[in-house]
């Protein structure tokens, strides 16, 4: 059973984040067996610190890289109330701007979760991440997954829409979308690839926790942690891993 900080585990969608987080816990073990306990960590579009300040809480030290100065605010306050303020660093500054605002090959482990699908230039912002990582160091990557759209949007009876999803190469709705790309497990390895990463683990996230309706999760007693249970052990099979609404890599910087 994976651990998860008590901050997480309070978010309505727990089910979702408890795949992300079993990864980030088995590097974070990892880690600690090389006989260092606190990583440096940089969460780069961070928000106001659903990830960075438990990680901090743990005792680990993060560096949010976030645009919004309004989210921004809100993780300092999250992280004062949570007595870790000492722990966690906030700086205004978009993902491709990651070289001017933190040491290169400073961070044992980089998130960047939900950012490479609303940026102009994902390729620059990889470089920039792989720059930051130290070697041997880790990648935490979250974006919006195609496959995923496509079926969502068939099994509701929007068709037309799915149709506009399926061929559309970056898998956007034109014109309606407030997203710029979705991705597929083999367009975004790729992208990794490009940028010196190598990919080592692929999940899917929301395989069926974002199809189903809060009241179906929450049907019965211990169904929301049934459907986390449901979430875990799918993430990484094939085929559902591909159906999930989101997709989860992790990639490591080779040592030279």
């Amino acid at each position: 059973m994976v651990d998860i900080p008590r901050e997480i585990t309070e978010t309505a969608h727990h089910h979702r984040v408890a795949v992300v987080w079993s990864v980030l816990s088995a590097e974070i073990e990892r880690f600690a067996a090389g006989g260092d306990a606190r990583m440096r960590i940089i969460d780069v579009g961070g928000g106001s610190g659903g990830f960075a300040v438990p990680l901090a809480e743990l005792g680990h030290r993060v560096t949010v890289v976030e645009p919004s100065a309004n989210a921004l605010a809100s993780l300092r306050q999250r992280a004062a109330d949570a007595g870790v303020n000492d722990r966690v660093t906030a700086v205004q500054a978009d993902a491709d701007e990651l070289p001017d605002v933190v040491e290169p090959e400073s961070a044992d482990l980089v998130l960047c979760h939900s950012v490479l699908e609303v940026i102009e230039e994902p390729e620059t912002a990889l470089d920039a991440l792989e720059a930051s990582c130290a070697q041997g160091g880790a990648v935490s990557i979250l974006v919006a997954n195609r496959i995923a759209a496509v079926f969502g949007k068939a099994i509701t009876g929007h068709f037309s829409t799915a149709l506009d999803l399926l061929v559309d190469v970056d898998g956007i709705i034109d014109g309606k979308d407030t997203i710029k790309r979705r991705f597929e497990t083999a367009t975004l390895t790729a992208l990794i690839g490009a940028s010196g990463l190598v990919t080592e683990q692929v999940h899917g996230v929301g395989i069926v926790g974002d199809l189903i309706s809060a009241s179906v999760a929450g049907a019965e007693a211990g169904s929301g942690e049934e459907l986390r249970e449901f979430e875990l052990a799918t993430a990484s099979r094939i085929p559902f891993r591909d159906m999930g609404t989101q997709i989860h890599l992790l990639a490591r910087k080779p040592i030279r």
